[in-house]
């Protein structure tokens, strides 16, 4: 018992002297108003990209060579593998060997054309036999315009044999192995461009209280919540797309935020979304005094301050400081004493 009244006798005269102290300093003073705090949630936001496109193979053959792995940042045009039709080398031959075929003919008939033209000069050959000739001329050298021509095909055919990236981005996935027969439309790769953002999935109360164009709060990758609910280096993004249909009870929106570069497509993070606002009061936490597990806040007075007990809840950011919002204990007006 002796004790007890000793520690109490120990509080009573700390909190004078504290007393005392604020009076001789002139203790600042924090004047109570009602303020709208924001109402947040926090979901998670899965890394997506804008744009997830197939690298497909233009030409069937066998996939000799793969050029870049999964997770490989690649250029728009940038040749990602090689497929070999080994019909296509024979193809080529055959095409030469019409060609120069059909160039022998050419140069045979251009010879009977001179001829002819010669016989006709000196009265001998008739002109019905100049004009066959010029006419097996123009046959011939039109063949060969068209061997040429699907000789060009085909070696476009080889040439066709490299899988481009159809835009600029990171591999997502590779499919198949080198050593594959692989058909023309085949799919080789999948290249994830076009940027990145977050697609968040509420539940459905919330989605009259979402607005395009709100600032949200972002964590940062594998962030946990503190103990105040408010992880540290928070990111700000912005809503950019809300989508009008809701399915199975949720709403789906999607955020852009700087940065997103090094996720993982598919990757979750925590994000703060505003999902209402509401009046209350809040404090500076330094104007709050805990004694015996019971809180106070000190109230400007005459002639002495008057210590009131306080009910506390969450700390909210108001206006860009951190403030206490308190549940109940005061009211608007009243004059706070500050430390």
């Amino acid at each position: 018992m002796e004790s007890l009244r000793t520690g109490g006798f120990v509080i009573l005269a700390a909190v004078m002297l504290w007393s005392a102290a604020v009076a001789a300093a002139g203790a600042a003073e924090f004047v109570v108003r009602v303020q709208t705090i924001e109402e947040t949630k926090a979901v998670f936001g899965q890394v997506e990209s804008r744009d997830v496109v197939p690298a497909r193979a233009r030409i069937g053959g066998t996939l000799r060579q793969i050029s870049v792995d999964e997770g490989a940042q690649v250029e728009k045009g940038e040749e990602i593998a090689l497929v070999v039709d080994d019909k296509i080398a024979l193809q080529l031959d055959a095409a030469d060997a019409q060609i120069r075929a059909l160039q022998s003919q050419l140069a045979n008939a251009e010879s009977d054309l001179s001829r002819a033209e010669q016989l006709l000069k000196r009265g001998i050959a008739p002109q019905s036999r100049v004009d066959q000739a010029s006419s097996q001329v123009d046959v011939l050298t039109n063949q060969v315009t068209a061997g040429e021509a699907e000789r060009a095909v085909i070696e476009q055919s080889s040439r066709e044999g490299k899988v481009l990236a159809p835009a600029s981005g990171r591999i997502l996935t590779i499919p198949v192995t080198p050593g594959s027969v692989i058909m023309a439309g085949e799919t080789v790769a999948r290249v994830a461009g076009g940027g990145y953002f977050l697609r968040l999935s509420l539940p459905e109360r919330h989605a009259a209280e979402i607005v395009e164009g709100d600032t949200v709060k972002v964590g940062q990758r594998m962030v946990s919540r503190s103990a105040n609910g408010h992880p540290p280096e928070l990111r700000e993004g912005r809503l950019v797309q809300v989508y009008p249909e809701i399915a199975e009870g949720r709403v789906q929106a999607d955020v852009e935020v700087e940065g997103l570069g090094d996720y993982f497509v598919g990757e979750r993070t925590l994000v703060w979304i505003p999902v209402g606002r509401r009046d209350a009061i809040a404090i500076p936490p330094e104007a709050v005094i805990t004694r015996q597990g019971v809180d106070y806040v000190r109230l400007a007075g005459e002639p002495d301050p008057l210590d009131v007990a306080v009910i506390l809840g969450d700390r909210v950011v108001v206006d860009g400081s951190e403030k206490i919002e308190v549940l109940s204990g005061l009211r608007e007006g009243d004059r706070i004493l500050l430390p």
